[in-house]
This record gives structure tokens, C-alpha cells and sequence, in this order.
């Protein structure tokens, strides 16, 4: 097995760590705010640190293994779809959910509209909150979650019709 499939467990499980780290210590510490959209962003990191603890107890050639790598690589491919559809809605390319831009149906009574304001989300998913060089945080998730589809694809590919333990 190459050093990449032997690798690819932990680095999926420490790079996973580490986004998510980020992304909780932006909230927690950095005072940045996450909307709706940014919640969904961070399930596919749990899922792979989660499968990523699992690959990495597994033997080195098994294909379950392989197959855990290779479902982390979806995972995060998921997770780049929405950080895409996520940095388009703070762009403006895309509409944001009315759940999640503070737009709705204009309401007919005071209860409907208390109900509306009492239930919208306090960030809105088309304002970032933050932007380094032009780029929001659901840019930079775009080209991690990228980069980790890649490398997980990688090795998955890597290890394909090996049967060593």
C-alpha cells in the first residue's frame, strides 16, 4: 500500500479536526456568528471525523477501509456543494432560502409577523460575516472541501486491489 493510503486516515481525521476547530473558534472566540448555511457546512467534518477514526483503526489493506476513504471523499464533496451554493448566495449569484435572508411573504396579521420575526435566523446566510482577500469563509470551505475531496479520491484510488494487512 502506498504512504498515502496509510496516511490518508489520519490526515482526513486531522484535517477534519482542524476545519472544524477553525470554524467553532471563529464562532466562539472570534465572535463571527454562524448562519443557517454555515451549519450545514459543518456536518460533512463531523461525519469524516467520525469515518476517519474508523478508517484509521481499520487494517491498512482492507477494503473497508478503502471504502470509508472513499466515502469521506463524497462527504466532502457534499460539503463543497453547499459552501458553493453558500459563497453564490453571499455573491449574489444565487437565491438565499427565504429561512435564511430575512425575505418572505409579507405577513397578514400581527401574529404572522410576530411569528416571522420571532422564527428568522439571526445571521443572514447572503451577508458573510467575514472576508479575507475578497473571500468569504464559504469560499475558503469551497477550496478545502476541494482539496480534501481530492486527496481522499487519491487515496481510495490508491489502495484499490490491495489486500495486504
Amino acid at each position: 500500500m502506498t504512504r498515502i493510503g496509510t496516511n490518508a486516515p489520519a490526515l482526513i481525521t486531522l484535517a477534519s479536526i482542524a476545519v472544524l476547530g477553525i470554524a467553532l473558534a471563529s464562532q466562539y472566540f472570534g465572535g463571527l456568528a454562524p448562519c443557517k448555511l454555515c451549519h450545514y457546512q459543518r456536518w460533512p467534518y463531523i461525519f469524516t471525523i467520525a469515518a476517519g477514526l474508523a478508517a484509521w483503526v481499520l487494517p491498512g489493506g482492507s477494503i473497508a477501509r478503502r471504502w470509508l476513504i472513499a466515502v469521506c471523499a463524497m462527504a466532502f464533496a457534499v460539503g463543497g456543494a453547499v459552501a458553493v451554493y453558500h459563497a453564490g448566495v453571499e455573491y449574489g449569484w444565487f437565491a438565499a432560502p427565504t429561512s435564511c435572508s430575512g425575505i418572505g411573504e409579507t405577513p397578514d396579521t400581527i401574529e404572522v409577523l410576530r411569528h416571522q420575526l420571532l422564527s428568522q435566523p439571526l445571521v443572514r446566510c447572503d451577508e458573510p460575516t467575514w472576508t479575507k482577500f475578497g473571500v468569504s469563509m464559504a469560499g475558503y470551505n469551497v477550496l478545502t472541501s476541494a482539496v480534501l475531496t481530492a486527496i481522499s479520491l487519491y487515496a481510495a484510488a490508491r489502495m484499490r486491489g490491495r489486500t495486504d494487512t
